[in-house]
């Protein structure tokens, strides 16, 4: 057996390896490895750290600015100058009404406009309609522009008795619109909704009231409210049921009630004109209704006294040519003119004469007899 065989019975080797050097070298180079991964981990997130406290010392002015600019949002201060109409339509939120704004240059952002309008309780409050702002203003001023009571209306105030072109008129000259515009929305009855008992006529059935309406309201919506607030007026007069009482269509007495507007110049006198009219259609045979303000609608004219020569123009809404009523109103009867119609005082007159002029004082009379004292009374004074 040679030396190496004896030696690797014996195990006996060298002195370096030994398999007790070896031993003791491999646990001191496992120390060593250990402690440098020790150190290893402590030294990385130290490193982060200092990495980050660089990055925050070093650009902390500009940190500072970025936070500021996404938890502050821009905006403006004071009043502003200069003026923008502004829209809120149906259903917008008030995050769509902040980018609108923000669009047109009122607000700096739409994030502060939105922050504005949540501080002030304000989101449930905003509602349809066009209000006017400036340009540059501050979140706050915009909002608070915003509420209800500084809504853009056009306030258009219509009295009794107007005709149709008198209305058109009217309207042209409190919203500023042409005319021509409303003449001509006019023309689409079909769009109005008018009573199916109108026959297709909007004289008589554009209410005369107080209206509010916003800058872009157009003609047609604006006589589509009107026609809707007559068909109010004929439900709490119940106007279908009255007239049916009477033995008259809704449209006769509408008819009706537009000559009375038309002929009284007092409403305690429109109960009695009324019975004048059905006094005369319900004589047998009947008795022409000869009312002037009739004659002068046919003729493009105003007022309550047509001469002989006009009261000879044939025309159908001349009641002293045809028989009964004519085929439609001659104004736009108020709430008291539909009642006079809808309820006539009870008596047997079939005159009336509005004996002074300056007054409107009416008289009644039953005979022809009494009718010329009445006439005579009205020349008197001037008539």
């Amino acid at each position: 057996m040679n030396d190496l065989d004896l030696n690797t019975l014996l195990g006996a080797e060298d002195d370096e390896g030994s398999p007790r050097r070896r031993s003791r070298s491999a646990k001191r180079g496992g120390r060593r490895r250990r402690r440098r991964r020790n150190r290893g981990r402590f030294l990385a997130p130290l490193l982060a750290f200092v990495v980050l406290a660089g990055i925050i010392g070093g650009g902390g002015y500009y940190g500072y600015l970025w936070l500021s600019d996404a938890l502050v949002p821009d905006d403006y201060t004071g009043q502003g100058t200069g003026e923008v109409v502004i829209e809120i339509k149906q259903g917008q939120s008030a995050s769509e009404v902040a980018q609108e704004l923000e669009r047109q240059g009122v607000v700096a952002s739409a994030k502060a406009f939105v922050n504005a309008v949540s501080n002030a309780n304000m989101s449930a409050s905003l509602q349809p309609g066009s209000y006017k702002l400036r340009k540059k203003m501050s979140a706050a001023s915009a909002a608070a522009a915003l509420a209800p009571a500084n809504k853009l209306l056009a306030t258009v105030q219509l009295k009794e008795g107007l005709r149709l072109s008198q209305t058109f008129a009217e309207l042209a000259k409190q919203t500023g619109k042409p005319a021509k515009d409303f003449a001509a929305a006019a023309k689409d009855v079909d769009a109005l909704d008018l009573p199916p008992y109108a026959k297709g006529k909007l004289e008589g059935y554009v209410f005369p009231a107080t209206y509010q309406f916003q800058p872009k309201t157009t003609p047609k919506e604006m006589l589509a409210e009107m026609v809707d607030r007559f068909k109010q007026a004929a439900e709490q007069a119940d106007l279908e049921a009255g007239a049916k009482a009477l033995g008259h269509t809704p449209h006769e007495i509408i008819v009706i009630a537009s000559i009375v507007q038309a002929e009284a110049g007092r409403t305690e006198d429109m109960a009695k004109i009324a019975r004048v009219i059905y006094n005369r259609l319900d004589r047998k045979p009947p008795m022409k209704l000869q009312m002037d303000s009739t004659t002068m609608y046919a003729l493009g004219k105003y007022g309550t006294a047509a001469t002989n020569a006009e009261t000879k123009t044939r025309h159908p809404y001349n009641t002293y040519y045809v028989d009964g009523l004519p085929p439609g109103a001659i104004t736009n009867p108020g709430d008291h003119a539909i009642d006079a119609a809808l309820n006539p005082a009870k008596g047997d007159w079939l005159y009336f004469v509005a004996t002074d002029p300056k007054s409107n004082v009416t008289k009644f009379a039953t005979t022809e007899a009494e009718f010329n004292q009445l006439l005579a009374e009205y020349r008197a004074n001037g008539g």
